[in-house]
């Protein structure tokens, strides 16, 4: 299986959960050193690479291929959610931040397709954010990718089917990472207040996200396709 953006965070995490199901997993990030550093902890083959590179991404999708097998599970986990003004944002903004939250998702997945119907099907796992939904005027162009993703998301299930590949994506929460901590939840009153929020009164994790994405790789999904999952505690 393939991970994008896999060295921290939810894709850590991802990462993590399937090294322990004894998947030979591949995940690629832009940080060396964590990534060299869960490769060490759990055996996957770690792949330096910028998602927004996507010919760069595309020999990533290649060379997993051929060191472990084909592919069949791909995992579009990489995002950045920086916040901005709306009067703020300009078209270099507004198109970084469509490369990396959205056109990966959709070549990553051009690309495994074919690693994909070798293998007689596959699954792949998106992940949208529930930001979209909500109006999150403070991070509009990551919240428009956020959306696009699930268009995408459908497009792709209904035209992958033909090869027995599913295409779902996931709607994470409030997920309390280490990223998230030091950039937005940098107190235990601001935790606390999401929390609160939420319909489920315990702090999101990524091993909870990680947790949906084994179901969606998994024969106990096998006819689920086209589908958007939220995992938030009920917060939306």
């Amino acid at each position: 299986m393939f991970v994008t953006g896999g060295a921290t965070g939810i894709g850590a995490d991802i990462v993590r959960a399937f090294a322990a199901q004894g998947a030979k997993v591949a995940f690629v990030d832009i940080l060396d050193a964590e990534g060299q550093a869960l490769a060490n902890e759990t055996g996957a083959l770690f792949i330096d690479c910028d998602v927004t590179n996507i010919d760069k991404l595309k020999r990533s999708i290649a060379t997993a291929g051929e060191k472990l097998g084909p592919i069949g599970v791909l995992v579009n986990n990489a995002a950045n959610d920086d916040r901005h003004a709306i009067d703020e944002v300009d078209e270099d903004y507004w198109d970084r931040s469509q490369a990396i939250n959205l056109k990966p998702q959709f070549f990553a997945a051009q690309a495994v397709r074919a690693q994909m119907r070798g293998l007689g099907g596959g699954s792949i796992i998106n992940f949208s954010s529930i930001a979209w939904r909500g109006g999150a005027d403070n991070m509009a162009a990551y919240a428009t990718a956020k959306a696009g993703i699930v268009g995408l998301t459908r497009a792709l299930g209904r035209g992958f089917g033909k090869d027995n590949i599913r295409v779902n994506a996931i709607e994470p929460g409030a997920v309390i990472t280490e990223r998230q901590k030091r950039l937005w939840f940098k107190d235990q009153d601001s935790i606390d207040r999401v929390v609160a929020a939420q319909a489920l009164r315990r702090v999101l994790l990524g091993d909870e996200i990680a947790r949906t994405v084994l179901f969606l790789a998994s024969d106990d999904s096998a006819m689920i396709t086209k589908q958007s999952i939220t995992v938030d505690a009920g917060l939306r």
